[in-house]
């Protein structure tokens, strides 16, 4: 028999999404001016197709992704245990490390970090969210 998932986790997802999605939206104008650099502006429906076809978009996937099982654990009327709870704050927290030598996502994430100062302290926010729901 499933449970529903407990208080605390529930807010600890909450508290990590958002700062997430703040960091998504800065790697995503980010992504999108380099882009208009290149090709000349956008509309939002072109960026939401560019967002969902383009390949220079495609690393930003991963991140959409886990904000979207986020917004659906804690959306939905199906139980859902504190270990999937969990185990999913342990993706955001494996997915949120950039490295140089990474796979695409660590590369270019790695890379945002170190052109876009907001892009850090979105990093940091989220990293922090997460560090800071395990001490509860």
């Amino acid at each position: 028999m499933s449970q529903q998932i407990s208080t605390t986790l529930q807010q600890r997802l909450k508290d990590v999404r958002r700062p997430l999605l703040q960091l998504h939206k800065i790697l995503l104008e980010m992504e999108r001016a380099t882009y208009e650099q290149a090709r000349g502006r956008v509309s939002s429906g072109e960026l939401l197709q560019l967002v969902i076809n383009h390949e220079q978009f495609a690393w930003l996937r991963s991140l959409s992704a886990l904000i979207v099982r986020i917004d659906e654990m804690l959306d939905t009327d199906e139980p859902v245990t504190d270990d999937e709870a969990r185990s999913l704050l342990g993706e955001a927290g494996t997915l949120l490390k950039p490295a140089e030598a990474g796979n695409n996502f660590e590369q270019k994430y790695f890379a945002a970090l170190q052109r876009e100062p907001a892009a850090v302290l979105a990093h940091r926010e989220a990293l922090q969210s997460l560090v800071e729901g395990k001490k509860e």
